[in-house]
């Protein structure tokens, strides 16, 4: 190899080390956010339920109460649930969003839990249409601004079937009064059975992957194997130059 090509293997080979020790300081930064994230999230599920009003005003300063605890007063809407497609503990259905109207008039959302296939239908299960005035308790959620990604499909309102949690369409095709003030965000209800044990709650489902660190481990340990290689290979072709 000529000093010349030496000297542009080095330059390269030292770029692509400079690359894989970027990607390698990447995960970590990432593997930080992502405990710090997840602290944060197991932090709030274990705190004591916020007022309705403490989780708005929290929402208002942060946009963001994601896995609060809270709860709410009002009387459900049955006649305008919305059904997102969904799975829970193996088996297909969906989960049945509901409008809660409060006290003072305004609605929440409330994703009441989970019912299978053959019980889409709110007839088939009337048991669990519970009137009058209920407290729920739950999770607050924040809402999505966007469709996650274009491979979701579009949501089906002559179907009632949502694809993606779209708040403001499932609050507008569910039959509200004109004039409706809808809550910025949606309550996932707790485990505490229905009648008739449909819907089912407490399905919030908190699954993050933290597999950055063995990313990390990865973009380093190339970045190792890639200067070893070069220092046998300067190493072997300075010996046969001294020869």
């Amino acid at each position: 190899m000529s000093a010349r090509r030496l000297w542009l293997a080095a330059v390269l080979g030292a770029i692509a080390i400079a690359i894989l020790l970027s990607l390698g300081t990447w995960q970590m930064q990432r593997l930080y956010w992502k405990e710090d994230l997840l602290a944060t999230i197991d932090r709030r599920m274990h705190a004591e339920p916020l007022a309705l009003a403490e989780a708005e005003r929290l929402f208002a300063e942060t946009s963001d109460v994601d896995y609060v605890p809270i709860t709410a007063t009002g009387s459900f809407v049955h006649e305008g649930e919305r059904h997102f497609l969904a799975t829970w503990k193996g088996q297909s259905g969906f989960y049945v969003y509901t409008p809660l109207k409060l006290g003072d008039g305004r609605f929440l959302l409330v994703n009441r839990g989970f019912v299978p296939y053959w019980l889409k239908e709110a007839s088939s299960r009337s048991a669990g249409q519970v009137d009058g005035v209920v407290t729920v308790s739950g999770l607050a959620r924040n809402p999505l601004s966007e469709k996650p990604s274009s491979m979701v499909p579009d949501n089906d309102l002559a179907k009632n079937i949502f694809y993606w949690k779209d708040r403001d369409v499932m609050a507008a095709s569910a039959g509200l009064p004109d004039g409706y003030v809808l809550l910025p965000f949606f309550l996932d209800a707790d485990s505490s059975p229905n009648p008739g044990d449909w819907p089912a709650g407490g399905v919030t489902i908190v699954s993050l992957p933290n597999n950055h660190l063995q990313y990390a481990v990865t973009w380093y340990g190339l970045a190792a194997a890639l200067a070893g290689v070069m220092l046998f290979s300067f190493a072997g072709r300075r010996r046969r130059t001294k020869r």
